[in-house]
């Protein structure tokens, strides 16, 4: 479970700067118009990322096949969710917007998957993990 936690870690790493970084430059230009972005990212990139890296570093949960559908769900929908809301906020040209929401929905999709396989893990753990 230790790949599982550090990919979640580096991951959440990533995430942690973008929204530090995105953070500044609102600071810096006095624009706000990437808040909800910004906070997206901050609260599930970095931070939902985070104390489930630190969940698997602490549990062994039993259901691998389980944990393993959580945690790449997990990276597929913070990346799908963030970076789908940035598309459709800032509609590009390069993509009809149809795609940009498409992006933006099954992210969110995905991610709250994330939310459902870790609450049965949590609820499903063995007696020697108590």
């Amino acid at each position: 479970m230790n790949k599982y936690s550090n990919l979640l870690l580096k991951v959440a790493a990533v995430f942690g700067l973008i929204g530090a970084v995105l953070g500044g430059h609102m600071a810096g230009s006095g624009s706000y118009a990437v808040r909800p972005i910004h906070a997206h990212i901050l609260v599930v990139g970095w931070l939902t990322l985070f104390a489930w890296a630190v969940y698997y570093r602490v549990f062994q949960p039993k259901n691998r096949i389980l944990a393993c559908l959580h945690v790449y769900s997990a990276v597929i929908g913070a990346v799908g969710l963030t970076g789908g809301m940035a598309l459709y906020n800032f509609r590009p040209g390069f993509l009809p917007a149809a795609v940009e929401t498409v992006f933006y929905i099954a992210g969110g999709a995905i991610l709250l998957l994330s939310f459902v396989f870790f609450c049965i893990l949590t609820f499903t753990h063995g007696k020697n993990e108590d």
